[in-house]
């Protein structure tokens, strides 16, 4: 039934586009047989609304992983560089954010480590259709060069941070975790909260004895709550381990874990001495970079979708 349910999800959109066209040419025939000129607007209106919507449907088919449909967890942690690194971290977990919330997608903190002038790391779990399709391209470090304004100098300062998505898994898809693999610590929350956060050991950290994955959660004041949601992000970065073992041997994917290791920066963002963000992979780039910050990476998500369906049918 759920794999019903996706595939009605995949074919219906497309048949009522379908029939959209079909109703859009008839009203064409029709102004034209009558050389009718007061439906012209009508139907620029009706073109530009079928052509949006192919658009929108063309990019959703370039999403046909196993679990593209899926929520997605988000992280970020900082770079080298201080202050400043933390402050990058802060800006792209904004625009993260902007982003998911345009879509009308949920967002809700899972861990968060502050630290001074921003962000030391933070995961976000992003609820909503394709969440995990759309930003599996961010994975990997993004590179901002800008004037600090941290250094009384004013000079120009290279940041970097690192972005991992990994999916949220649904009941469809089973990884199993055995109770001796698995190492668990509780801890006292940190930051805003009361009270109770000083009170209770209501932090849950797991650690994966073979994989060495350690995955946190601090953002529930219930330590049952917050175990549920580590094991959840625990399953889903081990599903994302396993897929990348099976396909060690295939060289496309070796060379994307290459591109998203770090010091090979897949995106750069350029506030001095001129404005410009470009992604290195698929060459896309645009001067609005304040727009971008503001979560307007749509344009960044679809051509890095195009780049890897294209390098997916060459392979």
């Amino acid at each position: 039934m759920t794999r019903l349910k996706g595939l009605k999800g995949r074919f219906e959109p497309w048949k009522d586009l379908v029939a959209s066209g079909a109703d859009l040419e008839t009203l064409h025939e029709l102004a034209a047989a009558e050389n009718d000129e007061s439906l012209c607007p009508e139907i620029e209106k009706s073109l530009d609304e079928v052509e949006a919507e192919f658009e929108r449907l063309s990019v959703l088919e370039l999403m046909s992983g196993e679990v593209d449909r899926n929520g997605c967890f988000l992280t970020v942690h900082s770079g080298a560089g201080g202050t400043e690194a933390c402050d990058w971290a802060s800006m792209l977990y904004r625009m993260y954010t902007r982003w998911a919330e345009r879509r009308g997608f949920s967002v809700e903190v899972v861990d968060l480590v502050e630290a001074e002038g921003g962000i030391k790391s933070v995961t976000v779990q992003i609820d909503g259709n394709f969440a995990f399709g759309y930003l599996k391209g961010e994975s990997g470090i993004h590179r901002l060069v800008r004037i600090s304004p941290f250094d009384a100098a004013a000079r120009r300062h290279t940041s970097f941070a690192s972005v991992y998505a990994f999916p949220l898994l649904d009941d469809s898809i089973e990884v199993e975790v055995r109770p001796e693999d698995l190492r668990v610590d509780t801890y006292r929350s940190g930051g805003a909260g009361g009270q109770h956060v000083n009170k209770t050991d209501s932090a849950v950290r797991f650690t994966h004895i073979p994989t060495g994955i350690v995955v946190a959660c601090q953002s529930e004041r219930s330590q049952i709550k917050n175990r549920a949601t580590a094991m959840s992000m625990l399953k889903a970065k081990l599903y994302e381990h396993y897929r990348a073992e099976k396909e060690k041997d295939n060289e496309r994917f070796a060379q994307e874990k290459k591109d998203i290791s770090w010091g090979n920066q897949i995106r750069s963002y350029v506030f001095q001495p001129y404005t410009m963000v470009k992604d290195t992979r698929t060459k896309m780039e645009v001067g609005n970079v304040q727009a971008v910050m503001d979560g307007d990476i749509e344009p960044f998500i679809e051509e890095y979708l195009r780049f890897a369906w294209k390098a997916a049918q060459e392979a």
